[in-house]
């Protein structure tokens, strides 16, 4: 329909486990628009894709494609009526050929056989239009993740799409693949095809889309033209901060900052492929430094180098002065280190085991002798630990999945306070707990800042954050822009780093 928008979802309602993911969300886009959909993690993006495209029922809400009611049942349907995604996990078969991938599901055939030539000579056409020329017969993982890519855009392109759906579509992709991208992406609005852009590269979006809608928490908080949000609304209306109504504590951090002690850990230009670009920052003894940044700027991935889960392909770590060159995470923790996951549920816990069990995993080889676990040396640090941190169980031999998420939480920094760790690095400590259990973590995390551990605290609470650390380092798009400390801290300075790159009052961290 030339005179009203080509999609419209109005009041989209999804819940899983009665807990809802969509809260009376909507979402228009016009035809021959490239619409940017953007939000934080959980803000309801994917959940919204997934209802368009049949792969979520709704429970609620109306869709109109063409301006007619829309329904499908799966992702191939919705394909052919007229809507592709692109994952930003290419979902394609690697074992088949460049060819077999682009045609698969629309083979052309000749007197009841396949018609390879036309397949092809197709194939070689639609990937033409990227600038690729390459032996279509040959199987996909041949080529590298980036070309990969463009088979994927090139087969969702192939359907005569008149919506196609780009989820984080450049997150493999180098500076001139990503120009070829965008030649395309405009190319397919000029012949009047939609598309849905979703990213968080902030300077992506001005560069190729006409308007954005940003979700927070399962519904549409904001529908603006790209010209008329400036970069700064952009990121504010994300993270729900209404800077004029910023006041007061928001958090249980309290207390004088204190004097932070000697430099325990220095980074110095770390970079790891994609999400780690060139990110430098230290940490001090009796310091909380914070890591603030949007979704993809790369504060997990970095932390993640620190602790040895992924290895650095640039630059520098010191720990207390000496080099840190971890492999595996045993190397971080033979350096002093812990690290309390963002994943509670996957990567933290073991549910079935104990309290006591969970809590001492990090130090079984100290109370082991000969492979045999001192049961007696693990009820007591769980002993010791429960008062200490005021974790409410039943005993040290209650199973850890029985307790709150809060107590979940307590436990697992019971593990590595209990290696006497020189920094521990929290990912995300309060997500998922309830408003006392939060107060109480972050009451222990000043806690031991104030007894000396250096502390590294990821979060994506922007006032938590700006509360509870001494120090704070912007990352975006893989690299540390801009230091805060002290007075220096505020929602405000942290927002315009996040936003521009940089904060004005600022200075960029030091090399």
């Amino acid at each position: 329909m030339a005179d009203g928008p080509l999609l419209s979802m109005i009041g989209i309602e999804k819940r899983f486990a009665g807990i809802p993911a969509l809260a009376g969300a909507s979402l228009e886009i016009r035809s021959g628009e490239v619409h940017a959909l953007i939000g934080q993690n959980g803000a309801g993006k994917s959940t919204m894709i997934k209802v368009l495209t049949g792969y979520h029922k709704r429970d609620g809400g109306e869709v109109l494609f063409g301006g007619v009611p829309f329904e499908v049942n799966s992702p191939h349907q919705a394909q052919k009526s007229g809507i592709s995604t692109i994952y930003q996990e290419i979902n394609l078969v690697p074992f088949r050929s460049v060819t077999e991938n682009i045609c698969l599901g629309r083979e052309a055939r000749r007197f009841g056989m396949l018609d390879w030539s036309a397949m092809h000579a197709e194939a070689e056409r639609l990937l033409e239009a990227f600038g690729i020329n390459i032996n279509v017969r040959r199987p996909l993982m041949d080529f590298n993740t980036a070309t990969q890519q463009m088979v994927a855009i090139a087969r969702a392109i192939g359907f005569s799409a008149r919506l196609v759906i780009m989820d984080e579509p450049t997150s493999s992709l180098d500076e001139g693949e990503v120009a070829m991208l965008f030649k395309v992406i405009r190319r397919l609005k000029a012949d009047g095809v939609s598309v849905i852009f979703v990213s968080h590269k902030l300077d992506e979006l001005y560069e190729v889309c006409d308007r954005v809608t940003i979700m927070r928490d399962g519904r549409t908080v904001r529908t603006a033209d790209m010209d008329q949000i400036d970069k700064l609304e952009l990121v504010s209306a994300m993270l729900g901060r209404d800077l004029s109504k910023v006041e007061g504590h928001a958090t249980a951090f309290t207390g004088a900052t204190r004097e932070a002690g000697e430099t325990v850990f220095v980074a110095q230009h770390l970079a790891a492929a994609q999400a780690v670009q060139d990110v430098s920052f230290e940490v001090r003894r009796g310091e909380i430094v914070g890591f603030a940044g949007l979704l993809g700027a790369g504060r997990t991935e970095t932390a993640r180098l620190v602790f040895g889960m992924d290895q650095a392909r640039a630059g520098t770590m010191q720990v207390e002065g000496g080099p840190h060159v971890p492999q595996r995470p045993s190397d971080a923790i033979a350096a002093g280190m812990g690290f309390v996951t963002e994943d509670r549920k996957h990567e933290g816990i073991v549910p079935e085991l104990s309290v006591a069990e969970n809590m001492s995993l990090a130090l079984l080889p100290s109370i082991s002798r000969g492979g045999v676990v001192s049961e007696s040396k693990q009820r007591e640090l769980a002993e010791r630990f429960i008062k200490q941190l005021g974790i409410k169980c039943s005993g040290p031999n209650q199973k850890i999945r029985d307790l709150s998420g809060g107590n979940q939480q307590k436990v697992l920094l019971a593990r590595w306070l209990a290696t006497d760790p020189k920094l521990l690095i929290l990912d995300e400590p309060t997500r998922g707990i309830d408003v006392g259990a939060k107060g109480e973590i972050q009451r222990l995390i000043r806690q031991m800042a104030d007894r000396g551990l250096a502390v590294l605290m990821i979060s994506s609470e922007l006032e938590e954050v700006v509360e509870g650390a001494d120090r704070v380092f912007v990352l975006r798009e893989g690299r540390s822009v801009a230091e805060l400390d002290g007075d220096g801290i505020s929602e405000e300075r942290v927002l315009g780093a996040m936003a521009h790159g940089h904060s004005s009052e600022t200075e960029q961290v030091r090399a």
